[in-house]
């Protein structure tokens, strides 16, 4: 399969194993962040392909149940080896129109291949427990079973990997699902169709269906849809929970994030000044694991500003598809304005700016969406942006007397979603593992994303519900539970 830039063209939809043209009559560009060239168009389709994806799900899913869980998750072992194959071109695809570096998107593309291998063990993982005699004569068994068709709503930012949050555990479970990728991204799961149309996966099983909110909210009404699973902002994502949950649909809503390292003076303060450099400014900073706040304490607040600051002022930043390039462009126009007036509305609420990303002045650039990393020093507890998601190149430098005043600080965030440390105190590293009000905690880690056999956490205004992606959490998320109770009278009549 050859991948050049992609030509312009119009975008189908994957209905009941078929590409399928859309009838929608409204479509929007899919544009290169970088460079602001068209590379396709996708539409936004209505409520009536939704509806045609869903019942094509509906009508996979009787006998898709019924096949045993080791052949379900054959297609998968393919997908996995095609996938291993193609990573170079996806990740291709993922820098042409999310804007990532190659490097960063070619890593993006492996967590999304180890969240395929985990699937493969849904024979072991969605296993019960039995015990007999639990009263005299009297057995009695859990057993867990799919619940029909499901659907995922995905995010601009990680186009090919959070996707595969939910896919693989899906259909291994036995549920049949319907994919609306992000409208803005939607080639890296086009390409990841085709591939997945390779393994012999029975028709109807997965469906993908591009649009905007007219999709989403007829994913979240449908009736036949039991589970919704959203990765993306807060309002939204609470948003997509009400209206599931009124819809009498499980959800598993992730959301947005600000998130906090505080910076130990004892800290081995070259390693940590990398680590959170990669993780502030890595992606461009729009990633829901992305060290917005560093809290430092103590000497840290001179060692690591100037340390912090040199290093950002040396990253090179440009197209992602270019040699040594190490940050690209946000997604948008609009981004770019919104990640900009921030920095302003920052500078004016009392922060210095120690490095200004603005008006970014990039060769070949001109056209491309470009924030360079930027640094605001001193930055008031009570600014805004102290609590708002800025989702672009921006670190906020905050100080604190002490790790009683650093903790008191994170607490006072509206967000979970992450929370680190740089320190080279056992003791410290500890009290933060034990008090830290985050999901997901990184000790000397700057992105503490989870691995695929552990759950994506999230905790406050950063998740809606109660079972996150990835692991076990995905398996109980997919499946209900069904407790069996028997009795057996004995057949005086027959003998053994």
């Amino acid at each position: 399969m050859s991948v050049a830039a992609p030509p312009i063209t119009r975008l189908p939809n994957f209905i009941n194993g078929q590409w399928t043209e859309s009838h929608a009559s409204e479509w929007r560009d899919v544009v290169n962040p970088a460079t602001g060239e068209t590379l396709a168009q996708v539409p936004l389709a209505d409520a009536g392909e939704v509806d045609q994806a869903v019942e094509a799900a509906a009508a996979a899913f009787a006998d898709w149940r019924r096949t045993p869980a080791e052949d379900r998750i054959q297609p998968l072992f393919k997908l996995k080896m095609l996938l291993e194959e193609h990573i170079d071109d996806m990740a291709r695809i993922i820098t042409q129109e999310n804007g990532k570096t190659l490097v960063e998107a070619k890593a993006e593309m492996r967590r999304a291949i180890e969240n395929v291998e985990v699937a493969c063990g849904i024979p072991m993982m969605m296993q019960g427990y039995n015990l007999e005699d639990v009263a005299r004569g009297i057995d009695e068994t859990m057993i867990r079973q799919p619940l029909g068709v499901v659907a995922a709503i995905t995010p601009f930012n990680f186009p090919g990997m959070i996707p595969f949050w939910f896919l693989p555990y899906a259909i291994a479970t036995g549920n049949t699902l319907v994919l609306k990728p992000s409208e803005r991204v939607p080639l890296t799961m086009r390409y990841a169709g085709e591939l997945l149309e390779k393994t012999g996966i029975p028709k109807g099983v997965v469906n993908l269906i591009n649009g905007g909110k007219v999709v989403v909210d007829a994913l979240l009404d449908h009736p036949k849809i039991r589970a919704i699973s959203f990765v993306g902002s807060t309002p939204v994502g609470k948003y997509v929970y009400s209206r599931a949950a009124a819809s009498g649909k499980r959800a598993q809503c992730q959301g947005g994030a600000k998130n906090h390292v505080i910076v130990l003076p004892d800290a081995d303060m070259p390693m940590a000044t990398q680590i959170i450099s990669d993780s502030a400014f890595g992606c461009a900073g729009q990633r829901c694991l992305a060290v917005s706040v560093a809290v430092t304490i103590g000497e840290a607040q001179t060692s690591f500003r100037d340390s912090i600051a040199d290093a950002a002022a040396k990253l090179q930043v440009g197209n992602g598809l270019d040699a040594g390039v190490q940050m690209g462009p946000v997604i948008t126009p609009q981004s770019k304005e919104r990640v900009e007036s921030l920095i302003g509305l920052g500078e004016k609420q009392g922060a210095k700016v120690l490095l200004d990303g603005r008006n970014a002045k990039i060769p070949r650039g001109e056209s491309g969406n470009f924030v360079k990393p930027t640094i605001l020093d001193d930055v008031p507890p009570t600014s805004d942006l102290a609590e708002t998601e800025i989702f672009g190149p921006v670190l906020s430098l905050v100080h604190a007397k002490d790790m009683d005043d650093a903790l008191a600080f994170l607490e006072l965030s509206a967000y979970g979603n992450q929370a680190s440390l740089f320190t080279s105190s056992g003791s410290a590293a500890r009290r933060f593992r034990y008090e830290a009000p985050a999901g997901n905690v990184g000790i000397n880690i700057g992105v503490a994303a989870p691995m695929a056999y552990f759950p994506f956490s999230g905790w406050k205004n950063s998740f809606f519900g109660d079972l996150h992606g990835q692991g076990r959490d995905a398996v109980e998320f997919y499946t209900d539970k069904k407790v069996v109770v028997e009795r057996w009278a004995k057949e005086h009549s027959r003998k053994f």
